[in-house]
């Protein structure tokens, strides 16, 4: 009679992953863990550290924002100073004569390039470092002077340049005594202006769209 076969339980090969990792693997995971990728490679954390100082390093815009700010006050005090030292002559001649139109214009003049200048500055100090009075109940800017893009303040800055080359134009034009050196200067005010209020209608960084 013969013998009933014997069922044998056929042990893993070699390197067989079924029964658990084997020894190699096992030493292999622990003298490379699985962070060792990120330990090796520290660019992550130096990356951060200097994206952290590149965003520090906006407040040198403080340094061209008082400077600004120092002209405006120049531009001002310049604008005094020709007040006070040519009243007297206007007193004596309260005549409304080109000279005088004129002086009145140029102290237009004067005070306009200085807001220009304040106008530069706040955008600046917005743009870079964050709204002037957002953090409390202070002194807050009104609502016009308020930054919110690069376009407004090239909308702001070119519309005040607009405004200084008329009145220098103006100027020129009430105390000259040439009529066609008048008329060249105006054809090229003119065209700055054009061009200036072209580029600001079509220069705009979201392509010309409000």
């Amino acid at each position: 009679m013969a013998d009933a076969p014997h069922e044998e339980s056929e042990a893993p090969p070699a390197g067989s992953t079924e029964g658990g990792p084997s020894p190699a693997e096992t030493a292999t995971f622990e003298r490379y863990p699985a962070d060792a990728s990120s330990a090796q490679n520290p660019w992550p954390r130096l990356g951060s550290r200097f994206e952290q100082g590149l965003s520090l390093s906006r407040v040198v815009i403080i340094v061209p924002v008082v400077v600004l700010l120092l002209s405006a006050m120049a531009s001002f005090a310049y604008g005094t100073d020709v007040f006070v030292r040519s009243i007297i002559r206007v007193v004596d001649d309260p005549q409304l004569t080109s000279h005088n139109l004129g002086f009145l214009l140029l102290l237009t003049d004067l005070f306009l390039v200085g807001a220009t200048l304040m106008i530069a500055a706040f955008g600046f100090y917005d743009l870079f470092i964050g709204r002037i009075g957002a953090s409390g109940s202070g002194a807050r800017l009104p609502g016009w002077l308020r930054i919110q893009d690069l376009d407004d303040l090239k909308a702001r800055v070119i519309s005040m340049i607009v405004l200084v080359a008329a009145v220098s134009f103006v100027v020129v034009a009430v105390e000259s005594k040439s009529g066609l050196d008048t008329l060249y200067l105006g054809v090229g005010v003119a065209v700055v202006i054009v061009a200036l209020t072209g580029f600001l209608r079509f220069g705009r960084t979201d392509g010309g769209k409000r």
